[in-house]
Formats: C-alpha cells, structure tokens, sequence
C-alpha cells in the first residue's frame, strides 16, 4: 500500500461514522470495511489530493472498501479515463451506490458518455444496467442528452422488462421526460 493509500484510509477513519455504517451493513452493503463516511466527507477527503490515476486505480481496486470506492471516481483524472476503463469499471460495480458516484463523479464529464449508456443499457447484468440508465439520468439533468423519443424508447424497453432494482431510476427518467 502506497503513502497516499494509507494517508486516504486513515482520513476515512478519522471521519468514520458506526451508525451509518451499521445502517450499511443492515440493508446489505457487501463491502467488508464501512467507514460509514458522509459523501461529502469522501468528496472533502479526495478534494484535498492531485488527480492521479494509479492511486484512483489502486483504490477502485480494493473491492473490500467502500470509501476507497467511491474516492476513486473522484480521483482519476477525466482526460485519462478511456472508454476501455470506464467499461471496466461499470462492469465492476457492486452496488447501486458506488454506480451513483461513478456516473456523477466521473462518468458524466466524459465526452464519450452516452456512447457508454448505448453500451452498457444491453448488458445481461442488472447492475451494468443500473449504471447505463444512472448515467443517462446525470446526462438529461446537465443537458448533455436531450429527451427524444429514442432515448424515452430505450427507458421504456427496459421498464417492460420489470426489474425492480432499476424502478427508481426509470421512474426519474420518464419523470424528465414528461417534464420536456
């Protein structure tokens, strides 16, 4: 473990928080180390370090830890992150919270972004799909996407095929859309 690693991990300590992370660990979370960090703890803790993708990639790395996670979609650097990678990690997500923070903290501000949802919104994975739909709500509210009738078919093919896991995100999609 790096420096930086151990200096990332004691600040996640220094902001653990049991109730939250018991609260985690109840409804099922499957990392083995919860802080039960805050985001905008995690958000404070990467904000006071460079951009670096081996740390980011490190991090992400560490399947066991929550924090260090998310602190990675935060950490790799935009111009860096190539479509190969972001593949990599919408594949590797574990939950739908650590898809939240990837598609806000990082995927979103990728100029390849919704060739990723075209990608990932085909996926045999409900998790892969999650992240595809999660990203294509992020794009739609910063006006990236604009909410045409192909994009509501998508939402809509995917509704039909009922999977409760994706219901809240589908529900804000078409929310948009009946907004437009």
């Amino acid at each position: 473990m790096t420096e930086a690693e151990n200096e990332l991990r004691k600040a996640f300590f220094a902001h653990r928080n049991g109730v939250v992370a018991d609260a985690l660990r109840a409804a099922g979370d499957p990392h083995r180390y919860i802080m039960g960090c805050q985001l905008a703890d995690i958000v404070a803790i990467a904000a006071n370090r460079a951009s670096d993708a081996s740390l980011a990639q490190a991090l992400w790395a560490d399947r066991d830890h929550r924090e260090c996670r998310m602190a990675a979609t935060m950490l790799y650097p935009v111009e860096k992150f190539t479509t190969e990678k972001a593949l990599e990690w919408c594949h590797d997500v574990e939950t739908t919270e650590i898809a939240d923070v990837l598609c806000h903290r990082l995927l979103r501000h990728l100029p390849f972004a919704l060739d990723l949802v075209e990608q990932l919104a085909m996926d045999n994975a409900v998790l892969v799909r999650y992240t595809a739909f999660r990203l294509l709500l992020n794009l739609l509210l910063m006006g990236k996407v604009e909410p045409t009738a192909t994009v509501r078919h998508l939402v809509e093919e995917e509704q039909a095929r009922g999977e409760a896991l994706l219901h809240p995100v589908l529900a804000s999609l078409l929310e948009e859309f009946a907004d437009s």
